[in-house]
């Protein structure tokens, strides 16, 4: 399960109600994963190396939202690379390019995008839903917002997005039982 958690504070008067609200930079995933019963130590040994490999907090992987691998708009269909559109882009909206021309619901709000690869992938929702222009430009609205500015002409993944995490804990551990079904349960935070 994928949890949007943005960073916000709130000061609240005791007296009036007033609040005054402050909208941090921070806006990350929180990730619990729970896998299906493990039959096996054949089966489960991967699981045990891979969760003992990222020695707690130290290591990072790529995770995706397993229920949205494809996106609901017409871009798992229509043919175009989508490319950033332009350096130096950060915040909530980003521009891109290389869309096929004046497509509407290329993309549909809820689908994800990818920015980056490897080490410095970055897993974003989409907001609201995005039509391109005759020129096959548009304009996403993503959460989290862009922290770090991809390059002009960067690809623009619309498919299979993923981004890296961390666990959110140095203990990570298994259980099994006397038939050897194992259970694996962990959570995890995107890195900003």
């Amino acid at each position: 399960m994928l949890t949007p958690q943005p960073i916000v504070g709130v000061s609240e008067s005791p007296f009036t109600g007033d609040a005054q609200v402050y909208v941090h930079q921070g806006q990350l995933w929180q990730a619990e994963v729970e896998l299906p019963p493990i039959v096996g130590t054949a089966r489960a040994g991967p699981w045990k190396a891979f969760l003992t490999k990222l020695n707690g907090r130290a290591g990072t992987f790529l995770m995706g939202d397993p229920d949205a691998r494809v996106p609901r708009g017409s871009a798992a269909n229509e043919p175009g690379l989508p490319q950033v559109q332009g350096d130096g882009q950060l915040g909530s909206d980003l521009l891109i390019d290389g869309l096929p021309a004046s497509v509407s619901g290329y993309l549909l709000a809820g689908d994800y995008v990818q920015l980056g690869s490897g080490p410095d992938a970055r897993l974003h929702l989409v907001q609201d839903d995005v039509d391109s222009d005759p020129a096959g430009q548009a304009t996403l609205s993503l959460w989290p917002r862009v922290r770090r500015s991809p390059p002009d002409n960067d690809t623009v993944v619309v498919a299979q997005t993923q981004g890296v995490f961390r666990m959110t804990s140095n203990a990570t551990g298994w259980e099994s039982n006397e038939a050897m079904v194992y259970g694996f349960s962990f959570t995890a935070r995107s890195v900003p």
